[in-house]
């Protein structure tokens, strides 16, 4: 009934907000900290690269003039290169003469720290950039650019053109879960 009572007791104050070191930890307990893998929303592929008229169940006739098929493909073809607007996170701009050298050490640093997130080394005469991750809106960014800041001090948000890299269907969030347990003995 006490540990059932303390772990309560610490998920209230969890939910409170209240922050780890204001958790009073009785004696012969400990907090400890775990890793929780949340699965995000997965993407239903079975559609990829099939119109929606292929996968019709029997029985359904769809009348479509030969105009309209045509412009529909058309439309599909011209926006499969098209670039978006969106924000990446610049962690390098520089031009000093050892620049070129340094945005490679920058990047191949970031690569090590952030496994996973994309990074892209440009030069713009007479700059060298590197500019990290693939946002679609600001917020993102800006939340990104928080974390960033601890290994790159001078990062800071751009707007930028691209292509969104495809959505991954197997994505998953990490967060951290603080509990207390009892100390064995």
């Amino acid at each position: 009934m006490k540990k059932a009572l303390t772990v309560f007791a610490a998920a209230v104050a969890f939910c409170i907000g209240a922050k780890a070191q204001d958790i009073i930890v009785p004696e012969g307990y400990e907090m400890v900290d775990s890793l929780v893998y949340i699965p995000v929303s997965s993407i239903d592929r079975s559609l990829d690269g099939k119109s929606i008229f292929q996968v019709l169940p029997e029985g359904i006739n769809v009348s479509q003039s030969q105009d309209l098929r045509k412009s529909l493909a058309d439309h599909v073809e011209e926006n499969r290169t098209k670039q978006y607007s969106g924000y990446r996170i610049r962690i390098y701009f520089d031009n000093k003469q050892n620049s070129r050298y340094e945005s490679e050490s920058e990047m191949n640093r970031f690569k090590a720290k952030y496994h996973g997130m994309q990074a892209y080394r440009s030069y713009t005469n007479p700059f060298f950039k590197v500019t990290v991750g693939d946002f679609r809106t600001k917020f993102e960014a800006q939340e990104m650019l928080k974390v960033i800041q601890q290994d790159f001090p001078t990062a800071f948000v751009v707007r930028e053109k691209f292509r969104y890299p495809a959505m991954d269907a197997s994505s998953y969030q990490v967060d951290t879960v603080r509990f207390i347990r009892q100390i064995a003995e």
